[in-house]
């Protein structure tokens, strides 16, 4: 016979909710809770930058000009004596929007073409994947390129880019998980019911299966960072003056062996911020599978 402790511990996990289940597996993952908390670092120093260091990230001063790290200056100065450590703080600004609006614009639209793709089938089916192929067929950042080329740069053009290039993942996910959920029961007896398409799929096939669009979604917001570092650093996202860590690769390589910092903080910076996505998207995968047993 099970013991008293036992008996109140069954009857407390059924009383747990979902997302209490969740978020136990997710703490319990040592490596998971350190993204969230570089995360959250990052969130806090893109809130409060202009409270955390008194220096303007545009305005130069030829006098301190490539200093090194020092207690006024931390991170040191660039080639036009402005703060690193301000820029930086600035700069997690626009990367986690970047990050953040592009991931939402591919999977938004990724999801909704692999929810029209996955539930209908036939010709329509054959000819959104077609396009995806086609999408997929040319290089990431190769399509970034012709995209802010053709639009211009700015950080505007940007999240659009990196947008379209990240779709075809998300389109995928979401036909997959709808082909392995369109002839369930619940799902038959929903179309018996009467229940109109756009219901059937925003009410019961997309909460089951958003947990790998959330993963995915969680580990893309690191990529996008990245691919707009990589566009601002040869010239094509966002540009100077603007504080973004990219940009501050490409001025600084030019300084490397006098003035290493000018390339070392703004790249442990996108180091930082992708492992922090990437710690995370890990234990939400981990949390979200509901094979694991513990």
């Amino acid at each position: 016979m099970a013991t008293q402790s036992e008996n109140i511990e069954i009857i407390e996990v059924k009383h747990r909710t979902q997302l209490q289940e969740i978020w136990r597996r997710y703490k319990k993952n040592t490596r998971a809770v350190i993204g969230l908390i570089m995360l959250l670092i990052l969130i806090f120093s893109a809130l409060f930058a202009s409270v955390l260091t008194p220096y303007d990230p545009l305005e130069t001063n030829y006098s301190l000009r490539l200093e090194p790290p020092n207690a006024e200056h931390p991170f040191g100065t660039d080639e036009l004596g402005r703060d690193i450590l301000t820029r930086i703080l600035y700069g997690t600004r626009i990367s986690l929007t970047v990050g953040l609006i592009a991931v939402s614009i591919s999977s938004i639209t990724g999801c909704t073409l692999g929810s029209i793709a996955g539930y209908y089938g036939g010709r329509i089916d054959n000819i959104i994947m077609r396009f995806i192929d086609v999408i997929m067929a040319i290089p990431g950042i190769l399509l970034n390129i012709s995209i802010v080329a053709a639009l211009g740069t700015g950080l505007q053009n940007v999240m659009i880019a990196i947008g379209i290039s990240s779709i075809p993942g998300y389109c995928r996910i979401m036909r997959a998980s709808i082909l392995s959920l369109r002839g369930q029961e619940f799902i038959e007896a929903s179309k018996a019911a009467g229940a109109k398409d756009f219901h059937i799929i925003t009410t019961h096939i997309w909460p089951n299966a958003m947990a790998p669009i959330l993963i995915q979604a969680t580990l893309r917001i690191g990529g996008a960072i990245l691919a707009c570092a990589s566009m601002s650093f040869i010239g094509l996202g966002i540009v100077p003056p603007t504080p973004e860590w990219g940009a501050m690769l490409s001025t600084g390589r030019d300084f490397l062996r006098d003035a290493p910092h000018l390339t070392a903080f703004p790249g442990m910076a996108i180091m930082f911020s992708v492992l922090a996505m990437n710690l995370m998207g890990d234990g939400l995968r981990d949390a979200l599978d509901p094979k694991l047993k513990d």
